[in-house]
């Protein structure tokens, strides 16, 4: 696939030629990927294409080759660098301490700050967003519903006040009003704090829905890219990906 044209003002995050290798297995093949400021990216594709690799490879992971930069400046570091850097990294499967509660969850989150006036600013305006972690404070993660479980995720996560915020199959197990409130939420995170997102998902039909642009992978490779509404309309996309 052709590089990408280099775009007037750098993107927040901007990798080339990324591989990723677990041992001998190369997952990801040298890709070029761009994420502007302020924008919600989808990376789409069936189980194995890529995506989780794509993302760990992003923020040092997993082994990697190629260049990744943030901000203007290289990422090449582990994944505390980058979460330093503000990118914060929500995982397939969610991540929850199910033995811890949900308030210690939220505080691991906020573990780079030691001003507490500050944490509590970061805390009201995280429940802001989920009401009911004020209720729910003092319960063992383990216990929550799924869809909630994912919640807690992302509010931890916006705990670290990031830039940007990595996804990893935010739909995964969840019914369908689940996903779309989870994703609704995140249009939302994106356009009132302008948190840059960039999501994996296999859920092409709500990805697409909410993001500005999006990647479609297959065997680590992108096989297209392009404006969100305009996959959307894709004879091939709407065939493999959407069902209609």
């Amino acid at each position: 696939m052709p590089a990408l044209a280099e775009p007037r003002t750098a993107p927040l995050l901007q990798a080339r030629g990324l591989h990723a290798w677990y041992g001998e297995i190369e997952a990801v093949c040298g890709i070029d990927l761009d994420v502007n400021e302020g924008a919600i990216v989808a990376l789409l594709g069936a189980n194995g294409a890529g995506k989780t690799s794509t993302l760990r490879a992003l923020t040092g992971a997993v082994k990697t080759g190629g260049t990744v930069a943030f901000a203007g400046s290289p990422l090449n570091g582990a994944p505390e660098d980058a979460a330093r850097r503000g990118v914060a990294h929500v995982p397939e499967g969610r991540g929850t301490l199910s033995s811890l509660t949900v308030g210690e969850n939220l505080a691991l989150g906020g573990y780079l700050t030691n001003d507490r006036k500050r944490f509590a600013q970061r805390y009201e305006r995280v429940a802001g967003y989920f009401p009911w972690i004020a209720e729910r404070r003092s319960q063992a993660a383990g216990t929550l519903s799924g869809g909630e479980q994912q919640m807690l995720a992302i509010a931890r996560a916006l705990m670290m006040e990031p830039k940007m915020l990595l996804l990893d199959e935010p739909s995964l197990g969840l019914g369908p009003m689940i996903v779309r409130d989870i994703f609704a939420l995140l249009r939302t995170i994106n356009e009132r704090d302008g948190v840059t997102i960039l999501v994996a998902e296999q859920n092409a039909t709500v990805a697409l829905a909410s993001a500005d642009h999006a990647y479609i992978l297959e065997a680590g490779r992108i096989a297209m890219h392009g404006p969100s509404a305009e996959l959307a309309q894709n004879d091939q996309v709407r065939r493999v990906y959407l069902g209609y």
